[in-house]
Formats: C-alpha cells, sequence, structure tokens
C-alpha cells in the first residue's frame, strides 16, 4: 500500500467516524433540549454518552482536515489551509455545543440535590440556546468544506468528479440557509433546511466510502507524481545501501 493510498484510507476512515459520532449523538442528547429538563428526573446518562460520541466526531473532524492536508497542498496550498482551518472552526464550534450540554446536566444534578431547580430554568434555557446555535454555525461548515476540498479534489480529478461536485454546488444553498437561520427568515426542522443539508450529506458519506475502498485516483496527475517520488526515494535507499 502507497503512502499515497494510506492518506486516502485514514482520511475516508475519518470522514465515516464523523457520522458513527453526530448522527447517534443527535438521537441521544435530545431530551437535554427539550424544555423543563433541568427540572425533570434528566436522563443525565445517556446524555452524556451522547457528548462522549460528539466529541469522537469532533476528534473525527479534525483527524480529516489533518489526514488529507498533505494531498491537498499538492493541488493548492490555499485551498488546504482553507479546508483545515474550516474544518478546525467547525470542531471548535461543536465542542462549544457539547459544554454548554454539560454544564447543563451539572446544572440539572444541583437543582435537584438542592431542591430549588425551577431557579434555574432561565440558565437552562440559555445553555440550550448556545447549544442550538453552536450547532447551526459548526456542522453547517461543512458548505465552506466543500468548497475547499472539493475544489482541490475536482481539480486534480482525485475522486471521481461528480462526487465533489454535489459539495461545491450545494454549498451557496447551505450557506443561504445559514444565514437565513440567523436573520430570523427560517430555521431547523423546515424544508428549507432538509433541501440545504442533504446534498452536504451524501457528498461527505460518498466521500468517505469512496476514500476507504477505493482510494485516490493513482492515475490522477498527483498520483503519478506520489509513485514517481516513491520510486525515487526507494531507488536512493537502495543506492545507500550499495
Amino acid at each position: 500500500m502507497t503512502s499515497f493510498r494510506k492518506t486516502a484510507l485514514v482520511g475516508g476512515i475519518l470522514y465515516l467516524v464523523t457520522f458513527v459520532g453526530s448522527i447517534p449523538a443527535a438521537l441521544l442528547v435530545a431530551p437535554a433540549l427539550e424544555p423543563g429538563y433541568v427540572t425533570g428526573t434528566g436522563a443525565d446518562q445517556q446524555v452524556l454518552f451522547g457528548l462522549v460520541l460528539e466529541l469522537i466526531n469532533v476528534f473525527g473532524c479534525i483527524g480529516c482536515a489533518v489526514a488529507l492536508f498533505s494531498v491537498v497542498r499538492r493541488e493548492h496550498e490555499g485551498l488546504a489551509v482553507g479546508y483545515l482551518a474550516t474544518r478546525t472552526f467547525e470542531a471548535v464550534t461543536i465542542t462549544v455545543g457539547v459544554i454548554s450540554l454539560l454544564a447543563l446536566t451539572t446544572l440539572r444534578q444541583e437543582g435537584a440535590a438542592s431542591g430549588d431547580a425551577s431557579s434555574l430554568v432561565p440558565i437552562s434555557n440559555a445553555l440550550v440556546a448556545v447549544r442550538q446555535w453552536a450547532m447551526t454555525l459548526g456542522p453547517n461548515m461543512a458548505a465552506f468544506n466543500a468548497l475547499m476540498l472539493g475544489t482541490a479534489l475536482y481539480r486534480a480529478r482525485l475522486v471521481p468528479r461528480a462526487i465533489p461536485a454535489l459539495g461545491i454546488i450545494g454549498a451557496p444553498i447551505l450557506i443561504a440557509f445559514v444565514v437565513g437561520t440567523i436573520l430570523g427568515l427560517t430555521g431547523p426542522g423546515t424544508l428549507f433546511q432538509g433541501i440545504a443539508v442533504m446534498p452536504f450529506f451524501i457528498w461527505e458519506l460518498v466521500l468517505g466510502l469512496w476514500l476507504t475502498f477505493k482510494g485516490f485516483n493513482e492515475h490522477s496527475r498527483l498520483g503519478l507524481a506520489s509513485r514517481a517520488r516513491q520510486l525515487q526515494d526507494g531507488s536512493l535507499v537502495q543506492a545507500g545501501v550499495a
């Protein structure tokens, strides 16, 4: 297995890890977002397990960017830096949402112990609002991820062009959804959200599967250059041994 293939394999697996972490987590933490959670009996263990999965998603996001940076940089350094920056911003923003729900579970436990949970409702509502905005801004950085990574993959023909094209075309729609949410024109749970998010769900899932099982196109310009470097390095090592 060439280093080029190993990079694709690691990047693909980490993309799939983000799905394993994010989708179950969204279901597990849902009770904490319900009104009155801080005054109820709570489902803290379920919520906390969901937050652990979200942290796995966070490390998967960062890992994707680090793993693919070296390849993307060969096509365009600016796109590589932009992809790393937007992916890191996504991870940091999701972490803010995780911290807000960790604080909420602590608040609920302290309120239950003191018997005065009702006075904590305004604070809990604020923490839930932080969480909701973090999840609006963080994961939807996928639009900028697609513009950076997708453009590099499309130009270099490292994967079938239809895969990055889906993310690139969908990016303006997702950006419009985020801006519309901030302005109060749309929001989570709307039809617009489904239309805006679906292209990115497909593009990232297919990309993860393709990189894991197929890898980068070895016959692309970057693939051939990588193989040439590897052969050259092998020849130098053999010459040194001789």
